[in-house]
């Protein structure tokens, strides 16, 4: 008999992964292997049983997708990794690919495409969901006709310790509560610094904030 394909699951909500488990497990051929909430015990369990494929969502506790992705590729290249978020930010897609994952699929049709992107990597292709696909065409288009890239450079505000911390949790995903319960402080407190960072960086873009993180190194 034919040996099935080993998927891992890294994914810090338990009935998103039981909502991908059963839908891994409608294949014929594929099974999960392990799975975990927490982003440093998936990539401990990942290099020990080495799956064939490591389903990971951007955001988790202990250590971010965006990290476990980077490892697992620069330590385990044989490992495809599919990125699972709800992010559709060129920025996160531009660095994972860059990291070379094989797939990324947004959440909200990982039931249509997470076995497609299980199914092209084990290919050797890389998937990436429609919606994503169509953006980068978007911006190609809007890079191309205007002459530059988009945003331009703006004229920065040196950012406080506190905002960088919030800043790179915002680059990571987290909501504005979250952050405070990281943080201990108030939602309240949240609001006023996000804002103040927006202000400060000349954008209302979350997508600018997780551009801006990412060059100057505060996610990974």
């Amino acid at each position: 008999m034919k040996e099935k394909v080993r998927i891992f699951l890294a994914d810090d909500h338990r009935i998103l992964r039981e909502g991908l488990r059963n839908i891994i497990c409608s294949e014929p051929d594929f099974e999960v292997s392990g799975e975990s909430g927490d982003g440093r015990e998936a990539l401990e369990m990942i290099e020990r049983d080495r799956p064939d494929i490591a389903i990971v969502d951007i955001s988790m506790p202990g250590m971010t997708g965006i990290e476990v992705a980077r490892q697992i590729k620069k330590f385990h290249p044989e490992i495809a990794v599919v990125i699972l978020s709800r992010h559709e930010s060129e920025e996160y897609v531009s660095t994972l690919m860059k990291y070379g994952v094989d797939g990324y699929v947004l959440k909200d049709s990982a039931g249509r495409d997470l076995i497609r992107a299980v199914r092209e990597a084990l290919k050797g292709n890389v998937y990436l969901s429609p919606r994503l696909i169509k953006n980068l065409v978007s911006e190609f288009h809007d890079v191309s006709s205007s002459g530059h890239h988009a945003p331009r450079e703006r004229i920065i505000r040196e950012l406080s310790n506190r905002e960088k911390e919030i800043l790179k949790l915002i680059a990571e995903g987290k909501t504005n509560a979250e952050i405070a319960s990281l943080l201990f402080i108030s939602d309240k407190t949240v609001k006023a610094h996000r804002a103040n960072i927006m202000k400060k960086l000349c954008t209302h873009k979350v997508a600018d904030l997780v551009k801006y993180a990412i060059q100057k190194g505060f996610i990974e």
